[in-house]
């Protein structure tokens, strides 16, 4: 029997010092008949105990697709939310997997010489910077994290800055430390051109976190890519731009 977009799960990835409850609204967006499943990820929210990395947060998404025999699956990953995808795809294969949409990442987040598609303006040494300040004074390093997770300095329509600033100060530290420590470690390259499942690599078009080419370059990479941008999004445009997500997130799941 073929399954039909009406009948297809769909697992939300929240983005580092996030929690899967980022996603309660677009949720409530989607038609009914989606089997949405948000769930919190290694050293976030009611996994906050479980030391993190991607190979955990990896198996963590394994366990719910396989608890719950979940099949022909949605998968959207935003931010690190994308690097566990991609990390699953490594580790176990795209069987369960309809396709997956990757929100404002980038494979690898340094940039060089020939790799200008990381994290905006951070080269090797910067993140060793950025690494060396998180881990001398977090509490002011999370002031510029609920900055830059917006296109305005705000926040979203339905979420603020100071709601995100208070998200991010309910987690430990050096959890939160040893999961940036892993993704700046990351590099996703050479499984992007080997991707198994479609892609749609999407992107905030104010994003002060990656660049658009992040998400070009994806949609150029994998072998069934394609490309949207949030105009007028930073980060988070599922949360800035929150109709307009949901209709792509449903138009994708149609395509598959």
């Amino acid at each position: 029997m073929q399954i039909t977009p009406r009948q297809r799960p769909v697992v939300l990835l929240h983005g580092w010092t996030m929690r899967g409850s980022i996603f309660d609204d677009l949720v409530a967006r989607l038609p009914a008949e989606f089997d949405c499943h948000a769930p919190d990820l290694p050293g976030h929210g009611g996994r906050a105990m479980i030391e993190p990395s991607l190979e955990a947060a990896a198996n963590a998404l394994a366990d719910v697709l396989e608890a719950q025999d979940l099949r022909d699956v949605v998968l959207v990953g935003w931010s690190m939310g994308a690097a566990v995808a991609w990390q699953f795809i490594e580790q176990f294969g795209a069987d369960r997997i309809a396709g997956l949409m990757t929100v404002d990442m980038s494979p690898k987040l340094g940039c060089n010489a020939d790799w200008p598609h990381g994290l905006i303006d951070q080269g090797e040494d910067d993140l060793n910077v950025t690494t060396a300040r998180m881990i001398a004074d977090w509490p002011g390093m999370t002031e510029a994290i609920a900055t830059t997770m917006f296109a305005r300095r705000d926040g979203a329509p339905g979420y603020s800055r100071q709601e995100a600033l208070d998200q991010i100060l309910t987690n430990d530290p050096a959890r939160m430390i040893a999961m940036w420590e892993a993704l700046v470690e990351m590099d996703r390259r050479e499984l992007i051109g080997q991707l198994p499942c479609p892609l749609l690599a999407s992107c905030g078009g104010r994003s002060r976190v990656y660049p658009k080419s992040a998400a070009e370059w994806l949609a150029r990479t994998a072998p069934r890519g394609r490309m949207h941008v949030f105009e007028d999004s930073g980060h988070s445009p599922h949360l800035e731009e929150p109709e307009a997500f949901a209709r792509t997130l449903v138009d994708f799941a149609h395509s598959l």
